[in-house]
């Protein structure tokens, strides 16, 4: 029987244990002392590195879990998932809400509640893909931007022990919408850093997550679809067990304005090109190189009728926002590599300029209530906003692909 963990293990992090196992062990006591007894809330929890946090905190035993979500479905399964894990902490107050955290009736119940100790919000446009045209960059920024700022003031009256919420490795010189997105959501935290202690974690590829293209490979087998992708995209993968746990100590043990991200190495990068290779062979199929989706969609009749030759159309990338590589700190930032094992941390972070952050969010708003506005107009905001935001803008979308 296929396991899908097992494959990551061997095929795409290449390490049998989790690579912040150390961290936890050695801090385990201190992270117990923060979090046991303690309200939690957490925000987009039924999303894989929501749900993964989820499972990363509570053998360290809150007493209560509140978890938001707009995916109904995802939460129920998160709920089964806990309940059916054997050695599973939940608490006795452990209540999931179907509901969109920027609703009046999320701030209903945040307020009745009283607030909570730790609040980790995962709830993000988090895909190249979702840069489109105007209306999928405006949703974008409301729901990475806009929206995050109207919860942080309602934590202003609440004011918790920890805050956290994820950023993106294409926050560091980012060339898409959604890292520049991730990049302002960073200043817009930090310019919060004087009520409440905030932090964040700079990420690799969680493999196999919610969306992704490993994912999407999954999918495509499941109905004997080809698969595609690009061949020159190299990325750093983290397994959804470690995304969790890296969320976890950067919540937990971070100081205040503090960026968290993996020690991986440069060799350590892989192609999706790779894994989906991998993928199929594990299933015992051959795989056979096509030179079109066309000539692929018209193999892939041939699984049907039992065919072992799996057809895939491998490519180069050519679409807006897309960034051969990854990196997670900029050659302007200041970085402690010896405080924990196998995370590094970008520090002396200063609170941004508050009035500067505070026109932009006045531009933004501005612009996305215009008629007229056009994704190039919001892009030059943006870019206005953060000198080091280089669009790469080529026409297309990866919805234009398999």
């Amino acid at each position: 029987m296929f396991n899908l963990e097992q494959f990551i293990k061997k095929n795409v992090v290449f390490r049998d244990e989790s690579l912040f196992k150390k961290d936890i062990d050695n801090h385990h006591d201190e992270i117990l002392s923060r979090v046991e007894g303690k309200k939690v809330l957490v925000i987009g929890g039924a999303g894989s590195i929501g749900s993964s946090f989820i499972r990363a905190i509570l053998p360290f035993k809150p007493e209560t879990l509140v978890v938001v979500d707009i995916n109904e479905n995802g939460l129920a399964e998160l709920t089964r998932d806990l309940r059916s894990t054997k050695g599973m902490y939940v608490p006795e107050d452990y209540v999931p809400y179907p509901m969109s955290f920027a609703s009046i009736t999320f701030e209903k119940m945040f307020r009745k509640r009283g607030g909570f100790d730790i609040v980790a919000n995962f709830s993000a446009h988090k895909h190249v893909r979702s840069e489109k045209d105007v209306f999928s960059v405006e949703a974008l920024i409301k729901n990475n931007v806009l929206d995050a700022k109207k919860l942080l003031d309602l934590l202003v009256e609440f004011p918790p022990e920890e805050y956290f919420c994820v950023s993106t490795d294409k926050a560091a010189n980012p060339v898409n919408v959604m890292g520049a997105s991730k990049r302002i959501m960073e200043d817009v935290i930090f310019a919060y850093s004087d009520k409440f202690p905030v932090k964040t974690a700079r990420f690799a590829n969680v493999a196999f997550s919610n969306g992704s293209l490993p994912a999407g490979f999954m999918a495509r087998l499941a109905k004997l679809q080809p698969l595609s992708g690009p061949r020159d995209v190299r990325r750093y993968f983290v397994s959804p067990e470690e995304s969790g746990q890296i969320c976890l100590l950067s919540c937990i043990l971070g100081n205040n304005r503090e960026i968290f991200f993996p020690k991986l190495r440069e060799e350590q990068m892989m192609t999706f090109d790779k894994i989906g290779i991998a993928l199929l062979k594990e299933h015992g199929f051959e795989v056979a190189e096509c030179s079109s989706e066309e000539e692929a969609i018209d193999r892939a009749e041939e699984l049907k009728k039992g065919s072992n030759q799996y057809p895939v159309y491998f490519s180069e990338s050519n679409t807006s926002g897309e960034k051969p590589y990854e990196e997670f700190f900029t050659d302007t930032e200041s970085t402690d590599m010896e405080r924990f094992e196998a995370l590094g941390i970008i520090t002396d972070k200063e609170i941004p300029d508050v009035k500067r952050v505070e026109l932009l969010f006045k531009e933004l708003e501005e612009e996305i209530e215009k008629d007229e506005v056009s994704k190039e107009m919001i892009v030059a905001t943006m870019e206005k906003y953060l000198p080091n935001f280089k669009h790469i803008e080529t026409g297309k979308s990866l919805d234009s692909k398999m």
